[in-house]
């Protein structure tokens, strides 16, 4: 029996989704993830790497992130931050950190 897709593939698809509704294309390039867990909460630390065109759709798109509700069943993204944004030749290379939860 499956049990189906990780929280890591759950949030690479969430995250494409999201960006290219907002008419931008994000590619996951890296996505490591550590299992975490609190007294009240079990869940998952991801740390991403992702390319998007350096574009003002991209940018505001990004800027928006930590606000967007990002749909993955079973989960929800619980924090998500931008750790660096790196330009270059009209592409931007981002990090992000990312905290999931099962619900």
């Amino acid at each position: 029996m499956s049990r189906g897709p990780d929280s890591a593939t759950l949030l690479q698809r969430a995250l494409e989704r999201s960006a290219d509704a907002a008419g931008c294309a994000a590619v996951v390039c890296v996505l490591e993830t550590t299992r975490w867990a609190s007294a009240t909460f079990v869940g998952a630390r991801h740390r991403i790497a992702l390319t998007l065109r350096d574009d003002p759709p991209s940018m505001i798109w990004l800027a928006a992130l930590g606000e967007a509700e990002l749909a993955m069943r079973g989960h929800l993204v619980a924090d998500i931050a931008t750790l660096s944004v790196t330009r270059r030749d009209g592409e931007a290379i981002v990090a992000l950190e990312t905290l999931t939860v099962e619900t």
